[in-house]
């Protein structure tokens, strides 16, 4: 599988997402606890060396997963984990951005995966009531969370500062402070609002890591997974659909890595294949241009 450096970890561009291991609505124990652990396993065998997880994903329960699932983990496994959300008892997604709570939530993953040291910790940035679209910039409280993502990495307790939800200008803002090693938006075959943040991202060698690279944002019939052009490669290859939007993701610079997430051992298969599919050039041009 190609690799693309994560900070100082080359891993594979195909990695695992931790966000549908815990129960419906990502809250809750899984329905199916042994599952969710062979699913974590089995993408180890497969190679995959960069999960992505949260403390509020349950919360708790996906750290717990991976942390009884892995432990102790393989020497080059790139945990990464998140900061700046919460959950309250209805599984509501609330902000949490004063810095004092970004390192409260650090300090909280490193003791549910039990270890010292994370690759990455991304800041998600919340704004208005989308909370996968990226926020406008609040200059002040910016640079107060970034001084707070600044000592943690060079306190020892995460190797690399990623950022999440954000707009090319937090970004640039960003990069006149620090080294940023990886930025997760959502962006898929229809959505591409975050191209400028991609673009900077690929101008300056970072990770970039899209979320909802299927459609699953979108609350009514998904446009992605049913794209024409989508559903007739899909058939033409022998492939699903998903294979099919992920690899044009995949295709679109070489600084993608997907963190595509299951709870099923056969779609989790399905998706690291991925890594093994060439689009031709006519199918290409096509899912370029259907936006």
């Amino acid at each position: 599988m190609e690799t693309f450096p994560l900070g100082t970890h080359p891993v594979g561009r195909v990695g695992f997402g931790a966000m549908q291991l815990p129960g419906p609505g990502v809250f809750g124990p899984p329905r199916d606890h042994d599952q969710a652990l062979a699913v974590l396993r089995r993408a180890i065998e497969l190679g995959i060396n960069h999960i992505d997880t949260a403390q509020f994903y349950g919360p708790n329960v996906a750290n717990e997963l991976i942390r009884e699932a892995l432990h102790p983990y393989p020497a080059n496994l790139a945990l990464v984990s998140k900061v700046g959300g919460k959950r309250d008892d209805q599984g509501n997604w609330l902000a949490a951005q004063d810095p004092d709570e970004l390192r409260r939530g650090i300090e909280d993953n490193l003791n549910t995966l039990q270890t010292d040291r994370l690759a990455a910790i991304n800041l998600r940035v919340f704004g208005g009531d989308d909370p996968s679209a990226p926020a406008e910039v609040d200059r002040e409280l910016f640079d107060r969370q970034l001084s707070t993502m600044i000592k943690a990495r060079d306190e020892g307790l995460i190797e690399g500062i990623g950022l999440s939800s954000i707009t090319a200008d937090h970004l640039r803002i960003a990069l006149d402070r620090t080294e940023i090693v990886c930025v997760q938006n959502a962006y898929n075959l229809v959505d591409r609002t975050s191209q400028p943040v991609l673009d900077l991202c690929v101008e300056r060698s970072i990770a970039f890591v899209p979320f909802f690279p299927l459609g699953s944002g979108f609350a009514a019939d998904n446009p992605v997974l049913g794209h024409p052009a989508v559903v007739r490669e899909a058939a033409k290859f022998n492939r699903t659909p998903a294979q099919i939007a992920l690899a044009w993701t995949l295709s679109v610079a070489p600084n993608v890595l997907l963190i595509p997430g299951t709870s099923s051992v056969a779609h989790l298969e399905e998706n690291t294949a991925v890594a093994d599919i060439e689009l031709d050039a006519d199918t290409k041009r096509e899912l370029d241009a259907a936006a």
